[in-house]
């Protein structure tokens, strides 16, 4: 069987000039650039304020990570958050294609397919919170030939007790 070696730390980045990245490099010349610009263009004021946002852009965009990917890639994330529908909506229908044995496609319908309701009335509803809180022991009402009889699992502790509670 041929082995094959497998590409391990695909995720880092090359590093040109110690620890910056070409990325980063990049980033922090178009920053300088930005800001010789403003020096340029700007008086001293201005210029100072120009360069602390570009530093502060620069620091974002070039060295900070979140959750281990860089804070562009949270940017584009957090856009499509914003620009996602809150609320999803499951659309149940399903659509039906019959093809006629010649191969040709034939229109498709639409068929809901449903999952009957089941409504519960408010006694069943009693009788399953009574089951739930006994933990079980209480089995529920069972109709024998008209008749509702209440079961109890016969081993249970409530049924023990009640013994007990007979024989004293």
């Amino acid at each position: 069987m041929q082995q094959f070696t497998v590409p391990q730390f695909i995720d880092v980045e090359a590093k040109i000039i110690g620890p910056i990245t070409t990325r980063q490099f990049i980033i922090m010349l178009a920053g300088v650039i930005v800001g010789a610009i403003a020096y340029k263009f700007f008086d001293f004021s201005l210029f100072i304020t120009v360069v602390i946002f570009v530093f502060i852009f620069i620091g974002l965009f070039g060295f900070t990570k979140i959750n281990g990917r860089p804070f562009h890639f949270f940017l584009i994330n957090f856009a499509q958050t914003l620009k996602r529908a809150n609320l999803r909506v499951w659309n149940n229908t399903m659509v039906m294609v019959d093809f006629d044995h010649s191969g040709s496609e034939v229109k498709p319908k639409m068929e809901k397919l449903r999952r009957p309701v089941k409504h519960y009335t408010t006694s069943r509803l009693a009788e399953l919170s009574l089951i739930v809180d006994t933990g079980g022991v209480y089995k529920g009402e069972k109709e024998i030939n008209g008749a509702k009889i209440k079961t109890i699992e016969e081993n249970s502790e409530l049924e023990i007790g009640d013994l007990r509670k007979f024989n004293q």
